[in-house]
This record gives C-alpha cells, structure tokens and sequence, in this order.
C-alpha cells in the first residue's frame, strides 16, 4: 500500500470517528441513578475554565481552492475556514499558548490559561509558510509545526506520493522558511519523524501499516522483524530527524508528532532519550496537563469544518455518543482454502459497511469445537499453537476499508495448553464437566502465559480495545482455600487479572478501551455474584464498558421482553448504569438448534431499550455468511450511521 493509500485508509477511519451521529442520543429520556446523570456543557464549560486544561487542535493543509465539502484531500482547510476559527477562538476566550507553556506547566512552574488552546500543523507543507504563517503573526498567536524532515527542501527530482496527486519540492516547506518562522518567536518545529510516514508490510497477505508501529514483514525470509530490529529501526529514524532539526535550527526539538499518531511506550521511551519528551495522539479532545506529557490528545480538523462544525466538535458531549457492535467470529473467516478465506473476508467488509455499526468485537481466538476456550490463536504467539495469521488482516481492514473500531475479543483464562501436563496442573478443577475449560488466575504461571498472549496480540497488530470473554467467571466452590472467600474478594481478583492484561496488551497499544462480558444474572439477582464473581457496579467502575448479555432465550425466560424490561431496570439503579452498559443481545436460539430470533422481535427490543434509556447495543452472533440477521434489518437495528442508513 502507499503512502497514498495508508494515509486515505487512516482519513476514512477518522471520518467515521468524526461524522458518525449516535442513534441512542434519538432515545427517549429516562429516568438514572444519580451517579448516572449528563453533564454536558455546563461540566465541559467548567473544566474548560480551569487552569490545569488544554485543547489541541491538528491541522494539516491550508488552501485557497479547498472544496466546500469533499475535496481530494480530507485533512485539508480553506483559507478563510481557518482565519474564521482563529477570529472564532479569540471571540470565545480560548488563548492559544505555546508548547514551552505547556511544559512549564506540567513541571508546576506556570499555570495555563483558562481555555488554553496548543496549534499543531503536520506534515511540514508550503501552505504552513504561505497561509498559516501570515494569520498567525496577524493574531499573535504560537503554533507547533512537526516536520516530516525527510521531505523538507525535498530534492528537485524526488517526488511524495502524497494522497490526492504527487507531492513535489514546492509542495514542501524549506529549512529556510523554518527558520524565519521559528525566528518570530512564534514557532516552534516539532519531529513528525524522517521516514516514517508511510506504511511498511505488516503481514504475509501484504497489507501495510504506519511504520512506527509495525513489525514488518520479510517475504523473501519468510518472518517478521525482530522486537529489536524494529526498535532500532525507530531510533534511527528519530536520531536522523532530531539532528536535522538541531543542524537546520540550532534548536533539539522537544517533542514528536507520531505520523497517523501511531505509537507505544517503547518508541515513545526512544523519543524520551533523544530528549523529546512530549508526544501527541489524534484521540479525545481536552487533556488535564500533568507530569507525563505522552500521547495528548489532539482534535482532527477534518473535512473542511466552517466554524460550525468546529463549534459542534468542541462543544457535543461524546459521552453521549452510542456503541453500535457487532461481535464476529474470525473461526467463520478462516478456511483452509485460501480463495474461500477471502471471500469469507469480503463478506464480512460488505457486511459491515452496509450495516454501519460503530465497533466490531473481532474473535482473535479459534475455538473450532464451540466449546468456549482457546485452542489456538489467530496471530503469532508464545504459548498457543497459531491457526492462521488472520487477525491483523481482518481487523485493518475491518478499519480501513469498513470504517469501524475494531476491539480484540479473547478469553482471560479459557486457553487449552498445548503442554498438556502444565495445562492439568493448571486447570480449575470445576464441580460441573460442562463448564468451560479455564486455567487457575491465582497460579503465576497462568498470569505469565496469558499476559504473554495479550502482549502478543498487541504486536501482531492493529487494536483499538479488549473484549474480555465470559469465561472469566469463578464459582463458590472452585479454588477454596485459594481464591479468596468473599464474592466480592473473587470479582476483584478477576478484576485485577484483567487490568494486568490491559497492561500487557498496552506496552505495545496504547489507551485501549476494556470491555467485558457480564452474565444476567448478577445482574437480575445481585446474590450471585457469588457464582459468578461478577457484579454491574464493579464492572462499571473498572471498564470502559461492561458488555452485558441481554439474552433472554439462553436464560430460559418464558417472556423475554418482560425479562429485558427487568435487567434494564436493574442496570438504571446501578451507578453509570446506563453510560457504561452495553446490551448484547442473541440473534439465534441456541436451545433450539440455533433457530434465528427473528428480526420484527429484535426491532422490538431494541425500540423498547432505546425508550428507556440504553444508549449502546451489541448483539451476537452475527452470521455474515448468511446474511443473518438480513443485512436491511441488521442497518435498522444496529447502525451508528443517521436514518436512513444510506447503504455504501
């Protein structure tokens, strides 16, 4: 893929984390437990106005000719767009401030400002020299520009597959443009890498990722790079971008813009010891300023946006904004004929692009005997034997061509060993011979193998959060004189497990969302949490989200929207009941030979939790081998995307 394509792949994604409108802001008010309350405006006017808060904006091109709505080039901005959003951010008491301000701050030598706004500019284009430039000296105001030093005073000859054409010389800014702008005191020029905004090879079917984060792939050896060839490759393209700066400038730069903001705690270790200690994300919008100064969240100003727009994305409260997933199994993608294989995945992209959800919880374990544990993964690891290498595929291109966040579904102690003797030593020995296959968490053994997993998948490729599977559950009579007595000593233990695992998992991806599956019943009948060493309000307060299943025909329920109506009133009462839960609904009766629910009783469900209150929905399986549920009640009941679900 070129960089053309990496770069439209990571426009695409971002659009639809941008512009997807949330279907359960639609829903009726209900009533919430206090804890449970929006707070809105009035809550994002405060923090605002505090002096520990920051705002960061990310631009990139500023043109005169830049199309009203849908130019070639997304990340671009018109001239008199981005004068109005400067006129705009003074009129509104926002003061722009430097990054040497938010350093200072973060060491407790300053204060900011209230409604303190940091400008970044990517990429090192002409228009930051020609456009940008003369506004800023207009209004005064300080701005970060990060270079992509490889392309600065870029040779004659050479060209940069930029995106909407080819990128030459005088698309570029010069070092001695640089120069003059830093000598205006107002600039200050940050390492957007030397050669790191592209993609590289990141799998043996060939597709490419950013290049910061990807272990690539060698298809002459047949293997992927090394942890350390790939940390050494890092280093000496920051070395080579940071002593370029310091030749050109007289200045080391200070901090790293991450190309598609792509990154990790080890390359950002790397930046750390090149002295640029400070590093930017294009997630999330407003950041409390600490010690720590990795990973600031950035807004990406995207598509044009006239001051409106801009207006909206700084002021819309995103806790509002729903979670529409569809939980997938990858064991229905992989075939043993590699033809089949992609047709299987073209499937699933349709599937999910007609249907529009916001999330997909992807299956990154095979379970080929449906018996609820791993025997094997679908990504490179330590511990497991390795069915095929399909979860980087699947999911970048779920990303990518879908536009959907794609979160890894694994289980937290449900892996068969391949050791079988360490993998009986390890077993919980359960009471019942039909519970799932689990290890014991409380063994260090089982925290080392499963943390290596987690580590491993992180790795291997892309992830945006963790689905911690249902098998992470114990019972009151299992691992006595282990486990602690009390159900609620159990849940957190597990709990913790789980937190060990985000931080596996997060050496390698950053700010991963956690969701995990919770049973009904801890939550209709808050005593067996002592079963199942789960409870709502513990989950809530641990996760991101807690995945509830709302599966009324797996319960045995002889009325099942009585049965829904029930569960959504416990979870009203609960604490962030409502901001926090996510109703996983089943599309199939497994009782019944795995008889499809069918779609008319959905629709209804799904209405009746919108009017109380639910804002984000799942359900599983979702079959997309056969289109079930049918792709155009699939749209209806589960799209992000605004009525009338316009299919793509």
């Amino acid at each position: 893929m070129s960089h053309a394509s990496v770069r439209a792949a990571l426009r695409r994604a971002f659009a639809a984390a941008l512009l997807a409108l949330p279907l359960a802001a639609l829903a009726a008010p209900a009533a919430q437990a206090p804890e449970d309350k929006d707070y809105g405006a009035a809550e994002a006017a405060q923090r605002e106005n505090r002096g520990d808060q920051l705002l960061v904006l990310s631009y990139h091109d500023v043109r005169d000719d830049v199309a009203r709505k849908g130019d070639p080039d997304a990340y671009a901005v018109s001239t008199q767009n981005f004068a109005a959003h400067l006129d705009w951010l003074a009129g509104h008491g926002y003061r722009p401030v430097a990054l040497s301000d938010v350093i200072a701050a973060s060491r407790g030598e300053k204060k900011l400002p209230p409604k303190a706004v940091l400008l970044t500019f990517d990429d090192g284009l002409r228009s930051i020299y020609t456009h940008v430039f003369p506004l800023l000296r207009a209004y005064n105001y300080p701005a970060l520009m990060a270079v992509v030093t490889g392309w600065v005073d870029l040779p004659k000859d050479q060209k940069v597959d930029y995106g909407p054409r080819m990128f030459t010389h005088d698309d570029f800014v010069t070092w001695d443009q640089l120069r003059e702008m830093q000598a205006s005191g107002l600039i200050e020029i940050a390492s957007h890498s030397d050669n790191l905004h592209r993609g590289i090879t990141s799998n043996p079917q060939g597709n490419t990722m950013p290049a910061a984060i990807t272990r690539e792939w060698d298809a002459k050896a047949q293997r992927y790079e090394t942890e350390a060839q790939y940390l050494e490759r890092v280093r000496r393209d920051l070395a080579a971008s940071a002593g370029k700066i310091e030749r050109e400038l007289g200045v080391s730069p200070q901090s790293v813009v991450w190309p598609y903001a792509a990154y990790n705690s080890q390359t950002n270790d790397l930046a750390d010891k090149l002295g640029m200690t400070v590093t930017f994300d294009l997630e999330g919008r407003h950041q409390t300023v600490g010690r720590d100064l990795h990973g600031l969240a950035r807004l990406l100003v995207f598509d044009n946006p006239t001051v409106k727009d801009l207006t909206y994305e700084l002021r819309h409260d995103e806790e509002l904004d729903g979670v529409r997933a569809l939980q997938v199994d990858l064991d229905y993608v992989y075939d043993d004929d590699p033809a089949q294989q992609a047709r299987n995945l073209d499937k699933l992209i349709e599937r999910v692009k007609q249907v529009g959800p916001s999330h997909v919880f992807l299956q990154a374990f095979a379970d080929p005997d449906g018996n609820g544990s791993a025997d094997a993964m679908y990504f490179p690891n330590r511990q497991l034997p390795m069915r095929a290498d399909l979860y980087n595929r699947v999911a970048w291109q779920l990303k990518t061509r879908a536009n959907v966040k794609v979160f890894a579904w694994l289980p937290v102690l449900g892996f068969e060993l391949p050791d079988k003797t360490l993998d009986a030593q390890l077993a919980i020995k359960a009471s019942n011979p039909a519970e799932t296959h689990r290890l014991n968490p409380f063994d260090p053994r089982t925290r080392e193998i499963v943390s290596q997993v987690y580590e491993d998948l992180a790795v291997s490729g892309y992830t945006e959060g963790l689905l911690f599977h249902d098998d992470a559950l114990l019972r009151d009579d299992e691992l006595r004189g282990i486990a602690p007595d009390a159900p609620a000593a159990r849940t957190q233990a597990l709990i913790d497990f789980t937190h060990q695992l985000t931080r596996a998992a997060g050496k390698w991806r950053p700010k991963l969302i956690t969701v995990r599956n919770l049973f009904a019943g801890p939550v209709l009948q808050p005593k067996s949490e002592a079963w199942f060493a789960q409870d709502l309000a513990a989950f809530n307060d641990a996760y991101d989200y807690t995945a509830v299943m709302a599966m009324p025909w797996m319960e045995n329920s002889r009325d099942p929207q009585r049965w829904i109506d029930q569960l959504v009133a416990k979870v009203k009462a609960s604490p962030r009941g409502l901001s926090r839960t996510i109703f996983e609904l089943q599309t199939v009766d497994w009782r019944d030979h795995n008889k499809p629910i069918p779609a008319a009783q959905l629709k209804r469900i799904v209405h009746r939790l919108q009017a109380d209150g639910a804002r984000h929905l799942a359900w599983y399986p979702d079959d997309f081998i056969a289109d079930r549920p049918a792709t155009a009640d699939a749209r209806e009941i589960l799209s992000a995307r605004g009525f009338p679900y316009i299919e793509k």
